[in-house]
């Protein structure tokens, strides 16, 4: 998906269809976004096979879209491929429980990845960070968006305790999950590529659950506090342990690549913003933040109205499935002054949506801050420039916002 929107045109907001992937992968919906803030701040779509959904696209409607789990559920399922299609995991599965349930679930899950807690990981991130970005340093071509796939699992496998020898399958997966469409990961049809990887990950959490098991002893490891997890004072079945390792597995590998390929793209357009980095460490952090809201890697999410919500000007009808853009909430110029205008100094950065908002926050957020804040030390401390080396190739997925190749060309940072 572009990140910097062309000129603005006419869109006839009736004729959109949100739901294009080529909108994504060659198009540039920030201009229709745009119009529907202004004219269309709820939208309504119907799908060609008769499902519909409802859009909120300005910052407040998606906050509360996303906050109120009272007004809208998530036991219906979150993502758009689950428009009209209820998950069946809802309910078990993290992403798809709402409170109480879900915070009994997550807030032990969340005490080991405070920000106080990761930040004893830094060291550790910060060695496979520049292991990651050495062969960079050579002045060869090297794909950063191909090569970021692994990333995360880079920097969480050890800590949710999967081995190496693994990782690559696992992130294969997950890209399955999150973009079934994409020539790179599809296997067959875009339905067959949700059930192989949806049952493979499930079924890698349930063996690793039994080896766990079978092993004994103390485990640290994310996935084996799971399996100690209590909801209303009652052990998670083996069940709900698989469907919610899998959870954590696809939300740790599929947003933090294509935020620093996106990221990385922009500062290669953006020469002025790097060469300011350079100059001040101290900007990094809000240019963490400010990447994260320009990325959007996390394009929307899902909800259903649980009975008939007025809000943006209109209703949405009990039941019926709303879209939150968090594409556009984040360039909502009501919140961001000029919002397509990248600038690494922006005041009230943070307040981005890129994490999601409300009890579904992502519980990862303060190690992908961590993550992100160490790649852009490391990156702004070891390399003088950076240039494209080819087209950069965007991921065909409407809810992930992504790159599947960025090449570049690094020059190492001369010491003085």
């Amino acid at each position: 998906m572009r990140l910097t929107p062309g000129p603005g045109r006419d869109i006839d907001l009736d004729r959109v269809d949100l739901f294009d992937l080529d909108l994504y992968t060659s198009g540039d919906p920030h201009p229709i976004w745009d119009a529907m803030r202004d004219r269309a701040p709820l939208h309504h779509q119907v799908l060609p096979d008769g499902r519909e959904f409802w859009s909120v696209t300005r910052y407040e409607d998606v906050c509360r879209v996303l906050g109120d789990h009272r007004e809208f559920t998530s036991e219906r399922g979150t993502t758009p491929t689950h428009v009209g299609v209820d998950d069946p995991a809802a309910g078990k599965l993290l992403t798809s429980t709402d409170p109480p349930r879900h915070t009994e679930v997550r807030r032990p899950l969340g005490a080991k990845l405070t920000a106080r807690a990761v930040k004893s990981w830094e060291d550790s991130i910060r060695g496979t960070i520049q292991r990651f970005l050495e062969p960079a340093l050579d002045g060869e071509r090297f794909d950063l968006a191909e090569r970021a796939l692994l990333l995360p699992a880079m920097v969480t496998g050890p800590l949710l305790g999967i081995p190496a020898k693994d990782w690559e399958e696992l992130v294969q997966l997950t890209a399955m999950v999150t973009a079934p469409s994409d020539p790179h990961f599809m296997v067959g049809n875009e339905a067959a590529t949700l059930a192989i990887s949806h049952h493979e990950l499930v079924n890698y959490v349930t063996e690793w659950v039994k080896r766990r098991r079978a092993a004994g002893g103390e485990d640290d490891t994310l996935l084996a506090h799971l399996m100690s997890v209590r909801a209303g004072g009652v052990p998670l079945t083996d069940e709900e342990i698989a469907l919610d390792g899998y959870s954590i597995l696809v939300g740790a590998n599929v947003t933090t690549p294509h935020t620093v390929s996106g990221l990385v793209h922009t500062l290669i357009e953006r020469p002025e913003q790097f060469e300011k980095a350079q100059a001040d460490p101290s900007l990094i952090p809000n240019l963490a933040e400010e990447g994260l809201r320009w990325t959007s890697p996390a394009c929307n999410f899902m909800r259903y109205a649980v009975d008939d919500v007025h809000i943006a000007g209109g209703t949405i009808p009990a039941r019926a499935a709303v879209v939150a853009w968090i594409g556009s909430a984040n360039r909502d110029a009501a919140q961001f002054p000029d919002p397509h205008t990248f600038d690494l100094t922006r005041s009230g950065a943070k307040r981005h949506v890129a994490f999601g908002f409300g009890p579904h926050f992502c519980i990862g957020a303060p190690l992908a801050r961590l993550t992100l804040r160490v790649f852009l030390e490391e990156l702004t401390q070891r390399f003088g420039s950076l240039e494209l080396a080819g087209e950069p190739q965007h991921l065909r997925s409407y809810f992930i916002a992504g790159m599947t190749h960025l090449p570049i060309v690094a020059q190492k940072r001369r010491t003085p």
